[in-house]
């Protein structure tokens, strides 16, 4: 299917969109951005030149998705979530060069108003809880949750809690109740059978 864009968006040229995209009011995609199939693209959404956004990634409202970041395949970004790119940013210092790359890997949810502090990697299917600061790697699965984030348990790929603790000396192994996918926890390492 084609790519649709509002009238009031701007998809600057040299961006990559693939098929069946949608982009929505007042969004604007920088030259260099590269974009997969079936992306979503919520109102007041800005996406950088030096980013790659992976297929069936989903952002919700006023999320910028600035220069240095990369998502992965079934990525969702809650309305008004932030990424950074600069560490230590002031307005005298340019820092263009020191930007550190994020990078979030497939399926993760990153829930409304939650920060991605630059310089860290989301694990596959995470799920960060509304308003959470990442300031660290996060685990595959992990559900993160608070200022700063802290790990609360594992979730599955459908998005369901899994009765896990965060950590076991012993493994431990937990069901999806929705699709009945099998996981197991060694350690702090959760994996799916």
């Amino acid at each position: 299917m084609a790519t649709t864009v509002h009238p009031s968006a701007i998809v600057d040229d040299g961006a990559q969109l693939g098929d069946d995209c949608r982009v929505w009011h007042f969004v604007h995609i920088s030259a260099g951005a590269r974009i997969g199939a079936r992306c979503s693209f919520g109102q007041n959404v800005y996406v950088g030149s030096d980013v790659l956004i992976g297929n069936n990634v989903k952002i919700q409202n006023n999320v910028s998705v600035y220069d240095a970041v990369t998502l992965e395949d079934d990525v969702f970004c809650g309305p008004s979530m932030v990424f950074t790119n600069v560490y230590n940013p002031r307005s005298a210092v340019t820092r263009k060069d020191e930007y550190r790359r994020t990078r979030v890997m497939q399926g993760a949810t990153l829930g409304a108003n939650s920060t991605i502090v630059c310089g860290t990697t989301i694990g596959r299917y995470a799920f960060v809880g509304a308003g959470a600061v990442i300031n660290r790697d996060v685990p595959d699965f992990a559900l993160m949750v608070g200022v700063p984030a802290k790990q609360i348990g594992w979730m599955s790929r459908f998005g369901e809690k899994l009765a896990l603790p965060v950590k076991s000396a012993e493994p431990l192994e937990a069901t999806c109740p929705h699709t009945g996918d099998r996981y197991r926890l060694t350690g702090q390492t959760l994996t799916l059978i």
